[in-house]
């Protein structure tokens, strides 16, 4: 297997029956589309990463054996790499090795022991964005500039609040996923982390209560000040505030947020495009939300990720410790 590759010989659509070099082709395509582009190099980066130490080690990559893996992932713990990324590397292993007609030894005993006491070992808090509720969003938006990168970050900003989305979707909107009416603005998500193939997801936007703080109107104001009718909704601005034609990626998405919160005098730290819908589920839990309301926001395959903001964002409410003479 070409260890650059997630295609070993097995996956080369040959058949002793001719058909159209079309076809083959069409098949080779599906397959590579099954996967997001980040997805794969990421596989590609893992699977080249443990080749190499693989061939300096003297030992078989295809098909790895258990001891072998069990080695690896000791050299990656050593070097410091957290449970979650140990995960991440061997479901990249896994693919490469069912690619080519073989099994990871993953839940192998001695595997899931020594994954095990890794985990013991490297007890490591999550990193989690800090949350950035209506009262942060209020600070922040009232310190923007009346430019037009002033009027397009009120916009992410809200908008990205109110719809519970990811860096990366507020970048790959396009003007016509976004629709208004007399209940608020509707806008379609496209393919994103819950929705590889693309089938799109409605997130309904109501009006808010505050004008000034309004997602739709914010958007509505967007549009108006940047003239755009067509394409990304989001686009870049120069130092001089000129209009660019490029989009706006998630890690653009992201700077945006913790330079604005920045600004206004927060944390910024632990502030990301993600504080946006991690801000969402919060308040809304505190408001008494149903998790299922806020899963339908959120997008959220699990009703395990919505019951830790829920919890997260409720302990304070009811709480048993309060008002009992202390």
């Amino acid at each position: 297997m070409d260890s650059n590759s997630l295609l070993p010989e097995r996956a080369t659509f040959e058949t002793e029956i001719q058909v159209p070099a079309s076809l083959v082709a069409s098949a080779k395509q599906y397959a590579k589309n099954s996967r997001a582009d980040s997805t794969t190099r990421v596989y590609q980066a893992d699977w080249l990463r443990f080749t190499v130490w693989c061939a300096e080690a003297h030992l078989s990559p295809l098909p790895v054996a258990a001891e072998t893996l069990v080695l690896y992932l000791t050299h990656r713990a050593d070097l410091g790499r957290r449970p979650s990324v140990l995960e991440r590397e061997m479901a990249s292993l896994s693919v490469a090795h069912r690619l080519a007609g073989y099994l990871l030894p993953r839940h192998d005993p001695l595997v899931r022991e020594v994954i095990a006491g890794i985990r013991r070992s490297k007890k490591v808090a999550p990193k989690q964005a800090l949350p950035l509720l209506p009262p942060d969003l209020r600070v922040i938006c009232a310190q923007l500039p009346d430019t037009l990168a002033g009027a397009r970050d009120r916009a992410i900003l809200l908008m990205g609040f109110a719809g519970a989305f990811r860096g990366s979707e507020i970048g790959n909107l396009l003007i016509s996923n976004v629709t208004f009416s007399d209940d608020g603005a509707t806008v379609l998500l496209g393919s994103s982390k819950t929705d590889q193939e693309g089938r799109g997801r409605p997130v309904g936007l109501p009006w808010g209560t505050d004008p000034a703080f309004c997602p739709v109107r914010a958007v509505k104001s967007w549009l108006a000040a940047s003239h755009l009718k067509r394409g990304f909704l989001f686009r870049c601005i120069d130092r001089w505030g000129v209009l660019r034609l490029q989009k706006l990626g998630g890690e653009a998405i992201s700077l945006i947020v913790k330079t604005r919160a920045e600004e206004a005098g927060l944390a910024a730290d632990k502030i990301s495009s993600h504080s946006l819908r991690a801000g969402l589920a919060t308040a809304a839990a505190r408001a008494g939300k149903s998790m299922t309301a806020i899963q339908r926001q959120t997008g959220h395959k699990s009703i395990a990720m919505v019951a830790r903001y829920v919890r997260d964002g409720t302990l304070f409410t009811d709480n048993a410790a309060s008002g009992i003479g202390l």
